[in-house]
């Protein structure tokens, strides 16, 4: 294990013990925290946002990022509650929605792999277009209501399955399987070669630029996996979403916990410590009626941090300087 591997460990743990620690100390000072209505409440929310941080390391850790993630979820499952409620059958919405969905992921792929885009613009630029085409060509208003005869639909993310939501254990199953792919899988290797050191991963035969594809065609299933819980638990799909800081809270909780923002380093693991850190901080910070704006400091404060931290334990030499770094 190489020195920085072992500080992006040190780093993983770290954060678990901070996480453990706010928990315990909330449970304690904070009314209403360790309630079986909060911890159900803290643990949807989290997952949510943990699946979305799978989808954001998948990129990462190829020397990516996608900031079109929550753009692209919001208005392609607006767009099938939207189809749906106007008469089109449910199936055949979320098959136009889901292939709405992976059309960005492969703009934003070729873009970024045959263009040579840097990934931070193409993407950024791709959420703006998304957000703008949504509301102007295919939905209307600006939340869209789940229909109320599909029963089965609102189940996916409504409903529990032995006392546990099921948005976690669909967490559980999305973490699981990028974890298989990332570790056991030849795509998986390529993606950490790609991410660690592009230059020899091309020599070496890595296929750079549909890899580089994949990957954001990936994160935009994953968008849209996360977006199919979201409106199922909540009932609707509100698309203001694409206008909030969550995009910056899915990059947080890669980046807190302990995933290099130069590639080739973290895994799933990753994600869920720093989903639990920022989602218990979350919550506690609600629950303490800590102002939306005040939250929005800390949060960009321990995003800063979070930066910094990765820059000294993984700093970045020439070859991370490359194209196709973010």
């Amino acid at each position: 294990m190489s020195s920085a591997d072992r500080a992006a460990f040190s780093q993983e743990k770290i954060v678990l013990t901070i996480a453990a620690a706010m928990f315990v100390a909330f449970s304690l000072l904070l009314d209403g925290f360790f309630t079986a209505g909060n911890i159900v409440s803290l643990v949807q929310n989290v997952s949510i946002l943990g699946v979305l941080g799978v989808g954001m390391a998948l990129t990462i850790i190829g020397r990516g990022i996608d900031l079109s993630m929550v753009a692209n979820m919001a208005i392609s499952v607006a767009w099938v509650l939207f189809l749906a409620n106007g008469g089109t059958p449910l199936p055949l919405a979320i098959l136009c929605g889901l292939a709405f969905c992976l059309t960005v992921g492969l703009l934003n792929g070729i873009l970024i792999a045959y263009l040579e885009i840097p990934a931070i613009f193409a993407t950024l630029a791709m959420g703006t277009a998304v957000y703008g085409f949504g509301q102007s060509m295919l939905i209307e208003g600006d939340v869209i209501f789940v229909p109320r005869t599909e029963a089965w639909f609102k189940a996916i993310g409504g409903s529990t399955i032995m006392g546990i939501p099921s948005p976690v254990i669909w967490f559980a199953a999305i973490g699981a399987a990028v974890a298989a792919l990332l570790g056991f899988t030849r795509p998986g290797r390529f993606i950490f070669g790609m991410g660690d050191n592009p230059l020899a991963a091309r020599i070496t035969g890595v296929p750079m630029r549909p890899m580089m594809v994949a990957q954001y065609v990936a994160s935009s299933l994953i968008a849209f996996a996360a977006g199919v819980f979201t409106a199922t638990l909540v009932d609707s799909m509100n698309t203001r979403v694409a206008a909030s800081t969550l995009i910056y809270d899915v990059i947080l909780v890669a980046v807190i916990g302990g995933i290099g923002l130069s590639g080739g380093k973290g895994g799933v693991r990753n994600v869920v410590v720093g989903t639990l850190l920022i989602g218990t901080l979350l919550n506690g910070m609600t629950i303490m009626d800590v102002p939306y704006t005040v939250q929005n400091i800390v949060k960009s404060l321990i995003l800063l941090v979070a930066i910094v931290t990765d820059s000294i334990l993984n700093p970045r030499d020439e070859q991370t300087s490359q194209q196709g770094d973010i």
